[in-house]
């Protein structure tokens, strides 16, 4: 078995963090989904996106948000799962833009930095589900 070094530990705790943000976002829609669907779908009325794009996708999205969040936890298929977060975050920054929430488009850009940093950094991925499924084989 490998040594970790302070790289390990930093990616652990970057990719912890960032699973638990999306996971927690994904945790507290899905009770109340009707409810974030109608706001999203209230709040991009004055786009150009239909309402018929609007509410499946807001439907989903927690779900997405969930799913995302439980794989960067425990570091199963990271690389991939971080690919997905980020293209996840351009369609999100695309939304924001359209309904001219550049706050929100400002830090949609530093989750992209973050998963940048996973994604080019993914061979300290030492504490993860991925690691202990590559030493098996």
């Amino acid at each position: 078995m490998k040594s970790t070094t302070s790289k390990n530990h930093a990616y652990f705790l970057l990719r912890l963090a960032m699973g638990i943000n999306l996971l927690a976002h994904g945790l507290v829609r899905i009770p109340k989904i009707k409810t974030f669907s109608n706001w999203m779908v209230n709040l991009y009325k004055e786009t150009i996106l239909p309402e018929i794009f609007i509410s499946p996708f807001a439907k989903i999205l927690p779900f997405v948000e969930l799913t995302i969040g439980v794989f960067l936890v425990f570091g199963l298929y990271t690389y991939r799962t971080c690919l997905a977060s980020g293209i996840l975050m351009t369609i999100l920054i695309f939304g924001s833009c359209l309904a001219e929430q550049w706050e929100w488009v400002g830090f949609q850009m530093i989750y992209v930095l973050f998963f940048y940093l996973l994604i080019s950094t993914s061979q300290n991925n030492h504490f993860s589900i991925d690691n202990l499924l590559q030493n098996k084989s």
